[in-house]
This record gives structure tokens, sequence and C-alpha cells, in this order.
């Protein structure tokens, strides 16, 4: 019989065969994303975009197609596009400004400026300052109710928080602490605001119905930054001068954990899903740590750039900008986005 016959049982064997590479070769591609090594992203800077001087608090818009970075030495906000990773704008405060949140809608920035004890809220149409509002002394971290209708500002000399009615861009209240107040988060119902205080080695809990403060709980030492996570359940400090993370349990308002991170913390943020925190190692790792929510344990350290401080990730959960404040840099990392054993490109 002609060798090159293609008889029934020829086809047969062949559709077999090439079943059985096909299988092999999906059972290559699967491991190679189950391992990392095939397209997925492990969690690497893929961008440096030079901004201004000294950045060090960072903001991503809530569609996630711009990234906004405070200059403190320029006196100005950096204007990032996430498609290019270029500055597309930059827009000038007059002073010092410390840190900045973006509104829900994404129409506003709000930027504390330390320098002058005020608040700039900057239009994101046309990337202008269109108010001024005077606040505490020396204020700090910032945060935006999710519905947009109030902002509250930590004034760390003064020991209080402003509340801003963000209809009116005027303080409607204010909030006394004691401690020198830093960070600012807010649960995501908007039921309550969390401000670490510094001094005191605390976290104060505040009931945005009454404006007052319900609990305060003790974490580590120089409390700094906090974030809180996106179902609401966690809020996570971290303690600069301990080189840990506190995990509170909004709950109970209780410390469940405390995980070891690294040198001089600076700022901490959470991925979507809720299952990675990222915190910048601001003093000699120069890097950024990786903990796992799952474990309470660092996964992975990420080398940046030259003292980096805050860090904002992108409402997709896609990336990480990190603000280098001795560079003059922000480092863009592309996320591992891990589902059970498999691993996709942060970029799909």
């Amino acid at each position: 019989m002609n060798k090159y016959k293609r008889s029934r049982g020829y086809r047969t064997v062949r559709g077999k065969f090439r079943s059985l590479v096909l299988g092999l070769a999906a059972i290559v591609v699967v491991g190679a994303y189950i391992s990392g090594t095939g397209t997925a992203a492990a969690d690497t800077v893929i961008a440096t975009v030079p901004v201004g001087v000294s950045p060090n608090a960072v903001a991503a818009s809530p569609d996630g197609h711009r990234v906004y970075v405070t200059n403190v030495f320029d006196k100005s906000v950096s204007v990032i596009d996430t498609a290019t990773n270029t500055v597309v704008g930059t827009v000038d405060v007059g002073v010092p400004p410390e840190a900045v949140a973006a509104s829900p809608d994404g129409h506003r920035v709000y930027v504390t400026n330390n320098g002058d004890a005020t608040v700039s809220v900057i239009d994101t149409a046309t990337n202008t300052v269109t108010a001024t509002i005077p606040v505490g002394d020396h204020p700090q971290g910032v945060a935006v109710t999710p519905n947009g209708s109030y902002a509250y500002v930590a004034n760390f000399v003064d020991g209080a928080v402003s509340v801003i009615d963000t209809a009116t861009d005027t303080v409607t209240a204010t909030i006394p602490l004691g401690g020198e107040p830093a960070g600012v988060a807010i649960t995501p119902d908007g039921h309550r605001v969390y401000v670490t205080n510094v001094i005191d080695n605390s976290v104060s809990v505040i009931d945005t119905a009454t404006n007052t403060v319900t609990a305060t709980i003790p974490v580590g030492a120089y409390p700094d930054a906090v974030a809180a996570s996106p179902n609401g359940s966690y809020a996570y400090v971290n303690n600069y001068n301990d080189g840990s993370v506190s995990v509170i349990d909004t709950a109970t308002d209780t410390v469940t954990a405390t995980i070891p991170v690294g040198d001089h913390l600076g700022g901490v943020a959470i991925t979507p899903d809720g299952h990675r925190v990222y915190v910048t190692n601001f003093v000699a790792d120069g890097a950024v740590s990786v903990i796992d929510t799952a474990t309470d344990t660092v996964t992975a350290t990420i080398p940046v750039g030259d003292y980096p401080r805050g860090v904002a990730v992108t409402p997709n959960g896609s990336y990480a900008y990190v603000a280098n404040s001795n560079d003059g840099t922000v480092s863009v990392i592309a996320i591992d986005q891990c589902t059970g054993s498999l691993c996709f490109d942060s970029g799909s």
C-alpha cells in the first residue's frame, strides 16, 4: 500500500496524535501562567515617570485614566496619563502640597497644603485650582466620602480633623483628636473614618453621622498612613518606627495582626479585590512590600526609586504608582493578578 495514502485508520491515528499535541501544548501554556512565566506580570516596575521635585503623595482617578502626584518643593501637582505614563499637566498650588485625594465622580481633586493650612480644589477638566479652603495647622492626609459630599482632613499640629462640605467648599465641623493626626481613610460605606495619631501611637475612629470619635485603637510606633479594605472589614496601618503594619478588624475596632514589613514605612494601598496590600519602605530599602491579606505575610519586595513615599493602585487593579521623593520620579508597577492557581496579564 502506498505509504502516503490517507486511509481512515491513518486519519484516526493522526487525529488522536493532533489532540494529544494540542493537549500537551495547553498544559504547557497553563503551566506557564501558573508558574508566572507566561505573559503574567510578576509585580515588576514597567515604567519610571519623571515628575516634579520631591513627589510625595499619589491618587488615581476613579476611571483610572489619570494619576495625581503632589510635588513638595515644586509646589505643584503632576497629572499622569496612565495610557502613556507621561505627564500631561502640572497644576501650581502655590505652597508645598502634602496629600491628595480624588472625588468619586473624578471631577475634582483635593490637595492638602502643609505650608499654609489650606486645601486646594483642582478642577480635573481644566487642571486649574478653583478654590482654596482654610483648614487647620499643617494639614496632612485627606480622604473623600464615597458619596462625594465631604472631605476629611487631618491637621497635624492642631490635633484635629476638618470636615469640608464639598458642595460649598467650606469647613462645617472640626473634630478634636490630639496626638498629631496624619493619615485618613474612609470605609466604603462612608460610615466611619480612621485617622492615625502619630504621637499617641493610636488610630481614632470617627462616626460620620455625628462627627464624633467612637473608638481609639492602640497600634504600633508612629502610625502614619492608613487604608481601608474594599469590603470595609479591615484597616491597614503603617507604623513608621516599628517597620510593621497593624491590621484592624473594623467590626471590633481591635488589632488582629501585626505584620513585620521593612524599614520606615510610608504609603499604603490595597488592590480592589482586597487580596494584596502595597507598602512603601522609604528610608533604607527603597522598595515596595507586597502583603497577602489571606495570610498577613509579605510575599514580595519590589525595588523602586529612591525614598519611595506615596502609593496608589489603579481602580482596575492593574498597576501601582509609587512616588519616589529623592528621584523626582514615579515608578509604575504592573501588578501580578492571580485567581486561584491562574495568573493573568495585568494589561488584560
